[in-house]
This record gives structure tokens, C-alpha cells and sequence, in this order.
């Protein structure tokens, strides 16, 4: 399954943009950039196969599925974190505490169960007490393939298309936060994943808006996201 998505991301027009440089997955953490990389959760197979990872662990949960998602991500170098809300969390939110001191993290929030792309608060809360920043990310393509079942609405871009990663700026959230505080943090997560998603999936869509460079990027996701981006040198 591994050659297959690597083999079809090959055949894809990707253009992958953060906001703000050196806040990227793909690029070597270092103690300022580390980050806490924010996706959803139909998104996960252009999160895995867009490009190449550097010093990446990724949650995944303990279900049936999540064996699967846990090898692939292990076949491309990603470090699985087992555990769920349900299942293993404890241990989970253990794990990811300690990876963060060395390592990129990356949850998809909404998780396999959903609500579909709908912010939880646990993403905050690991932002809140680790220092990390969240970076929102938005993934689509110009046509995909959605198979129904278990991984409902998983977007499976098709060959020769064109594929496309929005990264937000990174939300910075105050440390030690009580449960009862996240609530505003997380509407601002949410906030800016709907903005980015929007953009990118107009973008996609064929469009005729610029390609976002630098902070430029969030400047146009919070003001109205339909602002004009402008084009990556």
C-alpha cells in the first residue's frame, strides 16, 4: 500500500506552502519551530505522502484503522503515538509530551469517530502545556476519490491532478491552561482550519486567487478568506 500512494503522489502537481517559513513538517525541527501540526482527519493520506517528513511523530488511534495508519506511517518514517480518547490517552498525552521536546507533532484533531473537521479540545490542551505553537493545515486537491465506510470522506486525490497544502501561521496558546479556558483557544483552532480550508479548496477548485507567501498567508485567512494571496516567489 506504501509503493501505491507513493507511486500515485508521485504523479501529482503538489504545491505545498507554509505562512510563515521554517514552520514545516518538512523542514529539521529546531527548539523555535517545533510545532504542533494541526489536520483533519480525512486529510491524513496527504499528510503521510505529500512529501517527506523530518523528525515527525503523528497520533493514531488504537482502532482497526489506526493499526493500518500506525504501519504506514512507520514505512515512511513517521513515529506512531497509540491512543485515543477511548483507548490508551493517558499514555498517548504521556508520549507526546516527552516527543515534543525533540520532535514535530502532528494530530488530526477531529479524530476517526468526528465530528467531521470539528475542533477537540485535546489539541489545545497539549499546545497549552507543552509551549508548542498549533500550525493549521488545509489540504485538497483538484479531484479525488472519497471511499465510503470506515474511513468516510477520506480525500484520495486521483493521478495527474493537482494537489495543494495551505500551512496557517502558528497560534500561540498560554501556557497551563485550566479545562475550562481551552474553549476559546479551540474556537480559534477552529476558526482558522474552516479559513484555510476554504482557501485551499477554492484554490483547488480552479480559482482564480494567488498562492499565499510568508505571513501574507493568515493575513488574508483572518480577515475575510476571500482576500487575494499573493504568489510564492
Amino acid at each position: 500500500m506504501v509503493f501505491v500512494f507513493r507511486c500515485l503522489f508521485l504523479t501529482l502537481r503538489k504545491r505545498i506552502v507554509p505562512a510563515v517559513p521554517g514552520y514545516s513538517p518538512h523542514c529539521e525541527p529546531d527548539d523555535e519551530h517545533r510545532s504542533i501540526f494541526c489536520v483533519w482527519h480525512d486529510a491524513i493520506l496527504g499528510a503521510i505522502f505529500c512529501n517527506r517528513t523530518v523528525n515527525v511523530a503523528a497520533l493514531v488511534s488504537q482502532n482497526y484503522d489506526g493499526t493500518i495508519i500506525a504501519d504506514t506511517l512507520d514505512a515512511v518514517g513517521i513515529q506512531p503515538i497509540r491512543g485515543s480518547s477511548s483507548r490508551g490517552g493517558a499514555a498517548a498525552v504521556r508520549q507526546m509530551f516527552s516527543l515534543a521536546e525533540h520532535k514535530h507533532l502532528v494530530i488530526a484533531t477531529d479524530g476517526p469517530r468526528g465530528p467531521r473537521r470539528q475542533v477537540k479540545d485535546g489539541i489545545v490542551y497539549l499546545a497549552s502545556q507543552s509551549g508548542r505553537p498549533i500550525v493549521p493545515v488545509a489540504v485538497s486537491c483538484s479531484w479525488a476519490w472519497r471511499p465510503k465506510g470506515r474511513w468516510t470522506d477520506m480525500l484520495i486525490p486521483l493521478p495527474f491532478g493537482q494537489f495543494f497544502v495551505l500551512g496557517g501561521e502558528p497560534i500561540r496558546v498560554p501556557p497551563n491552561l485550566l479545562p475550562q479556558e481551552l474553549g476559546p483557544y479551540r474556537e480559534l483552532v477552529q476558526k482558522r482550519m474552516d479559513e484555510l480550508q476554504q482557501i485551499t479548496d477554492r484554490i483547488a477548485a480552479g480559482e482564480k486567487l494567488e498562492w499565499p507567501v510568508a505571513q501574507e498567508a493568515q493575513a488574508a485567512a483572518s480577515s475575510s478568506g476571500e482576500a487575494r494571496i499573493a504568489r510564492a516567489a
